[in-house]
């Protein structure tokens, strides 16, 4: 289904019907897109905010809008092992499912303003741009893409007619019906493991692990979407030691050693400014917790760290990738995707070169926009 053809309000076609609610007894519509459930009175918003019950039904009220448009680097979002190099087309909406204290995007996750969706764009005409400016991707970032699910799936099946590949940057909490629909659509996901304890989930997100755990089962057993993950390390929060090494081994076993993790700091924002940031010797430590574990991939994030940022052969242990911050500054792995020195493999989705873009972020406006 295309933008086109979905059934649209005539008066404002950024509202959408949708598929993922049920009707209830009382009179209320059950929204079943995300484990919340979030039952709506007419009229009422779900905590996603973007999703509402309108005329007996659930609708997407914010399709084909966004809080802006920007090229960046892939290593941005972060996605080391996926097309190296090159840019990426981002860019998000309003609102979210997950209700973080600590969120680092809270001006447009948390936002309940749609004045903060200043532009709008059609599937076709995203995917467009996204090819005009060179970009070999496309990223639902900035806020979860779970959230605006119709539009999503609809980008990312323009992008495939143009061979643009599409990336979901997400916290992974959705039902499995919508779950299989969306991540079909995807090329690759950074999945956000926020820590590994039910207890931080339900006190700082406000949600629960097991339906991520589950969502993260599901992209890796059951899906041809590159994975890799991330973890925010919040001191006094999900920094101990025996934590990062459950949530490690949990990786290995049940993902794989090959899923690339980003250990990223926490910088204070939103309800935890009273927090201090994460010392670069913590995600050190974090690092070396994951790698015994036996994860091939474990990166340092939000500091300037070169070890961190490199990528190494998990055979010979030598520099493959070598990164500075967003920029690539060193590449030993043949056409082949192998370790030059070894042959040994190195996992993810690579072409013959990395691309040449570097670490600039350029804002865009689309035309119509």
């Amino acid at each position: 289904m295309t933008g086109t053809e979905r059934q649209r309000d005539p008066a404002d076609p950024s509202v959408v019907a949708t598929r993922y609610w049920q009707q209830l007894d009382d009179g209320r519509v059950q929204c079943d897109l995300c484990p919340r459930h979030c039952r709506l009175k007419e009229g009422q918003r779900g905590l996603c905010f973007v999703r509402a019950a309108r005329n007996g039904e659930v609708v997407l009220t914010t399709y084909g809008r966004s809080s802006g448009f920007c090229i960046d680097p892939i290593e941005k979002k972060p996605l080391n092992h996926f097309l190296p190099g090159t840019a990426v087309l981002s860019f998000g909406t309003a609102g979210c499912n997950l209700a973080c204290k600590f969120c680092q995007n809270w001006d447009m996750s948390k936002s309940r303003e749609l004045d903060t969706l200043m532009d709008r764009a059609e599937p076709e005409q995203l995917a467009e741009a996204a090819e005009q400016a060179g970009a070999r991707s496309v990223a639902f970032t900035y806020n979860d893409p779970v959230i605006f699910h119709e539009y999503a799936v609809d980008v990312a099946a323009a992008c495939r007619e143009r061979g643009i590949r599409t990336v979901a940057v997400t916290s992974g909490y959705i039902c499995p019906e919508p779950r299989a629909a969306f991540f079909a659509g995807m090329d690759a996901a950074n999945v956000d493991l926020k820590a590994f304890t039910e207890r931080f989930y339900h006190q700082l997100t406000g949600a629960r692990l097991a339906p991520v755990l589950d969502t993260l089962r599901y992209i890796r057993q059951e899906t041809d979407c590159w994975l890799e993950l991330t973890t925010l390390i919040i001191p006094g929060e999900n920094d101990a030691d025996g934590e990062i090494e459950a949530m490690a081994q949990w990786v290995a076993e049940e993902l794989g050693p090959d899923v690339p993790m980003h250990l990223t700091a926490f910088h204070p924002a939103f309800r935890m400014s009273n927090y201090p940031a994460t010392p670069v010797a913590t995600l050190t430590r974090a690092r070396g917790i994951a790698r015994a574990q036996g994860l091939r991939y474990v990166y340092t994030g939000n500091v300037h760290d070169p070890e961190g940022g490199t990528t190494y052969c998990h055979a010979c242990g030598e520099p493959l990738i070598e990164r500075d911050r967003y920029r690539l500054t060193a590449w030993r792995l043949d056409s082949e995707a192998r370790c030059r020195h070894c042959g040994a493999p190195c996992a993810g989705v690579f072409e013959a070169e990395p691309g040449n873009w570097g670490a600039r972020s350029v804002p865009v406006r689309l035309a119509g926009g």
